[in-house]
Parts: structure tokens; C-alpha cells; sequence
């Protein structure tokens, strides 16, 4: 038998063997045990498209503190949306600690249109700026 025939059977017998092993991989799971669901897909949207979707917008309340001080400023938010359109993460980006509660606190109920991608909802990332302003 040639060199090149015996490593062409040694490939197919390892392929073989390896399709095998990742079939029991693939099986599944014990009883009682749920299989994970697949992570839904995530876009990044600017803020104003995001803005345009918006549904429920709560004020935030500017805090005692900051008009004694006469604070202003923008806090700035990183959002993800679930694919229901509700705030699920928020992070702060920048902005006035003394701010920030408040403005956090006041989006986390607000509420988006969801989006879809090829008829599936999909999560939604995208920044969100709260502006405090004593001229108001």
C-alpha cells in the first residue's frame, strides 16, 4: 500500500472519529436541565435613531443638591435595550456623579420601541444623553 493511501485512510478514520465525539457533544441535555438559549443578536444604534423610537420617557428629578450648588451638565449612558425594548444594562459614560444617580434612575423606566432584524427581535445598543440645565 502507498504512503499516500495509507494517510488518506488514517484522515478518513480520524475525521470519522471526531464527527462521532462531537455528536455526543451535541446531545442532549439531562432531564431537568433546559437547553440555554442562543444569545439574541445585539446592533449598535445612534442616539438619535434610538431617540426616535422612544415610547415612555420619565424626567429625571434634579437633585436638591445640585441647585444648591447650581450643578449643570450632560450625563452621557451606555444602554442596551432587550428585544421587548426595555432598558436591561446601563452603564455611566460620563457626567457629574451628582447627576448621574438621578439620571440613571429615570432611565431605567423608559421604554422603546423594539427592533427587528429579518422579522426576529434583536437587542439594541446605543448612548443616551440626560441634560441638566437650571434654565429649564
Amino acid at each position: 500500500m502507498s504512503f499516500a493511501l495509507l494517510l488518506l485512510f488514517a484522515l478518513l478514520s480520524w475525521t470519522s472519529q471526531s464527527a462521532q465525539s462531537n455528536d455526543s457533544q451535541k446531545a442532549d441535555p439531562p432531564a431537568g436541565q433546559e437547553t440555554p438559549k442562543p444569545r439574541p443578536i445585539r446592533v449598535r444604534q445612534g442616539a438619535n435613531v434610538a431617540k426616535a423610537r422612544l415610547r415612555h420617557k420619565v424626567q429625571p428629578q434634579y437633585p436638591a443638591e445640585a441647585i444648591r450648588n447650581r450643578t449643570q451638565g450632560t450625563v452621557r449612558l451606555h444602554v442596551i435595550l432587550s428585544t421587548e425594548g426595555k432598558v436591561q444594562q446601563l452603564d455611566l459614560m460620563s457626567g457629574d456623579p451628582g447627576l448621574a444617580k438621578s439620571a440613571i434612575e429615570a432611565v431605567r423606566q423608559w421604554e422603546y420601541a423594539p427592533v427587528f432584524l429579518n422579522g426576529q427581535p434583536i437587542e439594541v445598543e446605543t448612548t443616551v444623553d440626560v441634560i441638566f440645565s437650571l434654565s429649564q
